[in-house]
C-alpha cells in the first residue's frame, strides 16, 4: 500500500485491512476469468503482513495461487500463458481501482475515523485530493513464477502464515535501554545492516502490528473458497490428471479399484495409493530422516 494511507490503515484497522483483502482477491478473480489473460476460475490463499523490515507499517498481502484453473464449463484445467501467471501492470492497476473506490465508499458513509494524524481527511475535499494523487502513481504488484513442486509451497507457506513482525533471529542486543537488530534496506537492492532504536520506539513500533481482536490475516478465494474447496479440489485433481502428458515409460505397478486415487505417478503414469492421511498440526511435529 501507499505510505500516504499508513494514517487510515493505524485509525481503521480493521476496515482498511478487510478492503485490502477484498481488492486483492477480487482482482485476481477478476483479470483471471478474463479470457485475454488465463480464461479461468482460480483460487488463492492471502496473507496479510503489515510491516517491513524496519518495523514501521508497511501493510501488503501475499497470495499463493495454484498455477492454473478451471474453465468457466468446469470440462478443463486451464495452464497459464504467462511464466509470471497473470500480467502485473494489469493487476496494479485494477487493484489500484478497486481500493481507492471502496475506501471512498467508507468515507462517503462516514464509516472512516479520520482523527489524529489522519484528522485533515474528514474534509472531504483533503480527501478527495489525496485519492487524485494516488490515481496518479502505480501501485506495487509483484509476481514469481511457480514453485517447483509441494516442498517448496510448504516452505513458503511455512514462512509466511504465522510470521510476526520480528523474530528471534533478527534480535542481536538489548542494553535495557536500546535494542539493536538486523535488516534489510529493500528501498537500496536489500542491503543488509543493523539498526538500534531505543526501548520505547522499538515497542511502539512492534505494537503497529497487533491486528483487532478475532481478526482473521489468512482468508481463502475462489476454488480454495471454503464452502467450494472440497468439491473443486477434487475435480481439479480429476482434470489434472486427465490432461496429463504420456508417461515417459509403460506402468510398472497396479492398483486396485478400491485404492486408486485421481494422482498419478510422475514417472510412470500410475494410480497412487493413499496410504495415510495428516492434518497440519501433525505435518508441524513430523521428523524426517535420511536413510542414505
Amino acid at each position: 500500500m501507499p505510505h500516504e494511507l499508513n494514517v487510515l490503515a493505524l485509525g481503521n484497522p480493521r476496515l482498511f485491512y478487510d478492503l485490502l483483502f477484498t481488492a486483492s482477491a477480487q482482482t485476481l478473480l477478476e483479470i483471471a476469468i478474463d479470457r485475454k489473460h488465463l480464461g479461468a476460475e482460480i483460487g488463492a490463499i492471502s496473507i496479510l503482513h503489515t510491516w517491513g523490515q524496519n518495523l514501521l507499517l508497511h501493510p501488503h498481502i501475499h497470495c499463493a495461487i495454484p498455477a492454473g484453473g478451471l474453465s468457466p464449463d468446469h470440462r478443463q484445467w486451464v495452464r497459464p500463458r504467462y511464466p509470471f501467471f497473470l500480467p502485473v501492470k494489469v493487476l496494479s492497476r485494477v487493484f489500484r481501482g478497486k481500493f481507492l473506490a471502496g475506501l471512498k465508499r467508507l468515507h462517503r458513509r462516514n464509516q472512516l475515523c479520520c482523527a489524529g494524524p489522519a484528522a485533515a481527511l474528514a474534509d472531504p475535499q483533503q480527501f478527495a485530493k489525496l485519492i487524485r494523487r494516488l490515481h496518479r502513481h502505480d501501485w506495487v504488484v509483484y509476481a514469481k513464477q511457480a514453485f517447483g513442486g509441494p516442498l517448496q509451497v510448504l516452505r513458503y507457506l511455512g514462512r509466511y502464515t504465522h510470521r510476526v513482525a520480528i523474530s528471534n533471529h533478527r534480535l542481536l542486543a538489548f542494553d535495557q535501554e536500546r535494542v539493536t537488530f538486523r535488516w534489510k534496506d529493500y528501498a537500496h537492492g536489500g542491503k543488509q545492516g543493523k539498526m538500534t532504536l531505543g526501548a520505547n520506539e522499538f515497542l511502539r513500533r512492534f505494537f503497529l502490528h497487533v491486528l483487532p481482536r478475532g481478526f482473521v490475516r489468512i482468508r481463502h478465494f475462489g476454488f480454495l473458497a471454503n464452502r467450494f474447496r472440497v468439491s473443486r479440489l477434487a475435480l481439479s485433481r480429476q482434470l489434472l490428471s486427465s490432461n496429463a502428458p504420456p508417461p515417459v515409460q509403460a506402468a510398472t505397478c497396479q492398483a486396485s479399484s478400491e485404492t486408486s486415487s485421481v494422482w498419478h505417478c510422475p514417472r510412470c503414469g500410475a494410480a497412487m495409493i493413499l496410504a495415510q492421511r495428516f492434518t497440519a498440526a501433525e505435518l508441524s511435529t513430523c521428523t524426517y530422516f535420511d536413510s542414505s
